[in-house]
């Protein structure tokens, strides 16, 4: 299925257009605008000027969702907070949890650090560095399930297929 290229805001109509069809897209966004919100694993969106390499990284994820190469993988979390993902499991903390169901909300796309504090401390984040802490922690409790919490510089954290490491915890 072939991404789509979508300028933002001048093609709003069309964006609105493809998310009716359900054909993946990437939004180009103009420097100093801000970018449309989605919750949409099939849109994703890049600030320009941007290299052509990360352009071409993305539509090949947005390729991946689309064709759903890897939806064998993808994690399950109970209300529990028991996380599943190809025979493994791992408990989860009231915090990691609460920050887990958005990264799973948006798996394989960026998740501001602003919507994740308001996930996690929804009466408000205590401190600068207590979501940084958190997502150390859930990291190293990931890694094992073989996923990855990657930092996505000045846009927020990205949850995806990591390589399996069974040594953490070990």
């Amino acid at each position: 299925m072939k991404v789509e290229l979508v300028q933002w805001p001048s093609e709003e109509q069309r964006l609105s257009q493809l998310r009716r069809d359900e054909v993946p897209r990437l939004v180009l966004v103009p420097e100093g605008l801000a970018p449309p919100l989605t919750s949409d694993v099939l849109e994703d969106w890049i600030r320009l000027p941007a290299p052509d390499d990360d352009i071409r990284s993305r539509v090949r994820v947005l390729t991946d969702r689309a064709s759903g190469v890897q939806e064998s993988r993808v994690p399950d979390l109970d209300e529990n907070g028991l996380l599943r993902v190809s025979g493994r499991w791992v408990s989860l903390p009231p915090v990691e949890h609460r920050l887990m169901v958005v990264l799973l909300d948006r798996y394989r796309a960026v998740v501001s650090r602003d919507a994740l504090a308001r996930a996690g401390w929804p009466e408000g984040i205590p401190g600068r560095n207590v979501l940084d802490v958190h997502i150390v922690r859930l990291r190293r409790r990931l890694a094992p399930l073989g996923l990855a919490i990657r930092t996505v510089r000045s846009r927020g954290y990205l949850l995806e297929e990591g390589t399996v490491d069974l040594s953490v915890g070990a």
